[in-house]
């Protein structure tokens, strides 16, 4: 919840300029701390309109005070360090080019924008072609699976029972993991008394998780994973189990194996309730 900061604002009726050096910012829950000229040194920013403005009341701030900003806190790093120096400069393999340039335009950052258009078309095909590989995963019959690829990906939609067919598609594997835990009361006669699932994990090749769950993937653990590299550091934004596998249907894979382990222990020395804990992963995978 955004809250006013009353002492802000009363300062910002005396002094001339109400905010001070040192800024803490909160963009979508992660915390940045910055000098005010370095959000000021882009003159008609959005930033730029934030902190020259004499009425600090009119600012969200977080439960601690913190100016928020309701966007991608991961992607704002990027927004930062071009506002210190007026560079672009991104890690090798960087598959956020198109989002990064969504949040510039937000930011109201032209020249940032400019630099970010030209690649775009060119990084999103090298995270969308399917016939892309990694170089250090290539063998001698790297060009055949290519030509088999792209013949696949040639035949007709019906193939795959959906109107945009397999065209542009690879085939990969997605496991879907999470753990869950329940309390049963003495010989099973009581309610059970369930607990809801605390995340959802998603391991699989980057491009393929990010194509299947787009925003609802949180990428937070491992936000600059090549697109062709595997992880299973990601997780998912909802937690119900149904709309990860309808996305996963949605986007043509299967479930082709699971499996599931479970413990027991009892919840308190005085009463016969039991806590199971499980952890269940579904494997789902893509011609």
């Amino acid at each position: 919840m955004a809250l006013a900061d009353p002492a802000g604002c009363a300062k910002g009726s005396e002094d001339s300029s109400p905010f001070p050096d040192i800024i803490e910012l909160n963009v979508g829950g992660q915390v940045y701390i910055t000098r005010h000229p370095t959000l000021l040194s882009v003159p008609g920013s959005l930033l730029w309109e934030m902190f020259t403005q004499k009425n600090v009341c009119s600012l969200a701030r977080d439960s601690k005070g913190r100016f928020f900003v309701d966007r991608d806190g991961f992607l704002f790093r990027y927004i930062l360090d071009y506002l210190r120096d007026q560079q672009l400069v991104l890690p090798e393999h960087f598959p956020e080019r198109g989002r990064l340039q969504r949040e510039a335009e937000y930011f109201m950052l032209p020249e940032l924008v400019k630099l970010l258009a030209p690649k775009l078309s060119e990084q999103n095909s090298l995270g969308d072609d399917p016939c892309q590989s990694d170089p250090e995963e290539l063998s001698p019959g790297a060009d055949a699976a290519r030509s088999l690829t792209s013949a696949a990906a040639a035949l007709p939609s019906a193939a795959s029972g959906g109107a945009g067919g397999a065209e542009g598609r690879r085939a990969g594997f997605i496991t879907i993991g999470y753990r869950g835990s329940y309390t049963l009361g003495r010989d099973s006669q009581t309610d059970a008394k369930f607990r809801r699932v605390a995340r959802i994990m998603v391991c699989g090749k980057t491009s393929l998780a990010k194509e299947v769950f787009g925003d609802t993937l949180n990428e937070s653990r491992d936000p600059d994973r090549p697109p062709e590299r595997y992880t299973s550091r990601y997780y998912l934004k909802f937690t119900f189990l149904e709309q990860a596998f309808d996305k996963l249907a949605d986007a043509g894979f299967h479930m082709v194996a699971c499996n599931s382990t479970g413990t027991c222990a009892f919840a308190h020395e005085q009463t016969d309730d039991r806590i199971w804990t499980s952890y269940t992963e579904y494997v789902f995978y893509r011609e």
